[in-house]
């Protein structure tokens, strides 16, 4: 992660002072990190980064945002007891997860459509998380492909997110191709069956999909590909009156997502030839297909069954904040659950993820791992998380806002940045493994 020199006695004192040696050695010579360590700048700096349409995108929440901010006041209801005059002069933040030993608790949430923060996009938060050794989750709305991204990165740990579609055939692809580019696990991701109340991308009438964003590893799939070509050949009279009759008014932001759409729209029509691109309804048709089938409102726990006959991988369910769901989950006989609300981008007012992770954690806890997200943002917050009952803990936002800053690096950054807190803080409460992290670590304000 970081160009320790030769000698340091910091390298042999763990993440936290390796950072800390890091960062101050490079100031002798004038130089900052480059991104942000405080978490609050990390945000501004990226708002400033970033276009409106990209950090609305990441920093949104559902309706007022009041599950955003309600995920972030739960941390702030606990406090670290700190515990000196004991030995935590050797600190191991290793913990086991999907049966193999992780050399940290820290995972990277799958968030889409990267290429609006950064043109590199999920290839350069895969190089990143590689070069700390945490898994990167693949979203299913990536900018890449699955076997692209996992070509950017060889060997590393990495796990595979799916929105279940309204097509079996195409989960089955999506799942196969997962497993064949060496994914860990599957992550079935179950509250976006319907698309949160998002006031910030509605403000601006922005959704990338539309534009062709986002949707790389669909067009990339050999059954999304049949389906886009049926739908285009489909030329029916009712199609041609639909098209009509939601026709869009022609202005330059319409070229401008027209020539968005023919570009991303290559790897179906074969060609590199952006007029060729324009002029297939291909490209069009991708958009008008993925926008049908991208998610479905009839998915049951009785569905979930046919996963297994898609995958030989543990599957996990991610979007579980009811103790009853998470029970349920374990009955089901799944390989794990993810405590999550989204990042509050999906209900207003929904049920903060902290204030419910204890229950949820001795419903399940032992029977199967238990991820955690939603309004993480420091190592703090992942020391209270684990603390609570937590397996892992998945990042979210600041490495997107990290790549919007300073690409590969910025992320690069914030992973260490996470972790090395991470690693203060369990030393300062007198602990020297994630294991001892309990509830007896923490006041309750």
């Amino acid at each position: 992660m970081s160009n320790v020199a030769p000698n340091d006695p910091a390298a042999a004192r763990g993440i936290s002072r390796r950072a800390q040696s890091d960062i101050f050695r490079a100031g002798i010579s004038g130089d900052r990190p480059a991104v942000p360590v405080d978490i609050d700048a990390l945000d501004a700096e990226a708002e400033a980064a970033l276009s409106k349409e990209a950090y609305a995108d990441i920093a949104g929440g559902a309706g007022s945002e009041a599950t955003v901010a309600a995920n972030r006041r739960e941390f702030e209801r606990w406090q670290v007891w700190p515990r000196p005059l004991r030995d935590v002069s050797s600190r191991d933040l290793s913990v086991e997860f999907l049966g193999r030993t992780r050399p940290t608790p820290l995972l990277l949430a799958p968030l889409g459509v990267m290429e609006l923060v950064h043109p590199e996009a999920d290839l350069a938060v895969a190089r990143a998380a590689a070069s700390a050794g945490v898994p990167y989750t693949v979203s299913n709305q990536a900018s890449f492909p699955v076997e692209r991204i996992a070509q950017s990165a060889p060997g590393a740990p990495r796990l595979f997110q799916l929105y279940w579609s309204a097509s079996d055939e195409l989960n089955a692809s999506l799942l196969g191709r997962a497993e064949a580019a060496g994914c860990e696990a599957i992550v079935v991701t179950l509250d976006t069956h319907l698309l949160g109340w998002r006031t910030r991308d509605l403000d601006l009438a922005y959704l990338p999909f539309t534009r062709g964003m986002g949707i790389a590893q669909y067009t990339s799939d050999p059954v999304f590909q049949a389906l886009v070509r049926e739908r285009a050949g489909a030329a029916s009279a009712d199609q041609a009156a639909r098209t009509t009759d939601s026709a869009v008014r022609v202005t330059p932001r319409t070229i401008a997502a027209g020539v968005s759409i023919a570009r991303k729209g290559a790897g179906l029509t074969g060609s590199r030839s952006l007029r060729e691109n324009l002029r297939s309804p291909l490209p069009r048709a991708a958009v008008e297909t993925f926008l049908d089938v991208f998610s479905t409102p009839t998915l049951t726990w009785d569905d979930l069954a046919r996963a297994r006959e898609w995958t030989s991988l543990p599957i996990i369910l991610k979007g579980i904040v009811h103790p009853d769901d998470a029970e349920r989950a374990a009955d089901a006989g799944v390989d794990g659950v993810w405590v999550s609300n989204h990042g509050g981008r999906q209900i207003d007012r929904s049920v903060p993820t902290l204030a419910v992770l204890p229950e949820i954690a001795e419903r399940v806890g032992g029977r199967m791992p238990v991820v955690f997200d939603s309004g993480v943002r420091s190592g703090v917050d992942a020391a209270i998380a684990l603390a609570l009952g937590a397996d892992v803990v998945a990042l979210g936002r600041s490495y997107a806002y990290g790549l919007g800053i300073a690409g590969e690096r910025g992320v690069r950054e914030v992973i260490r940045n996470v972790l090395a807190e991470l690693d203060i803080t369990l030393g300062l409460a007198g602990l020297t493994s994630i294991g001892e992290l309990d509830r007896d670590a923490l006041r309750a304000v």
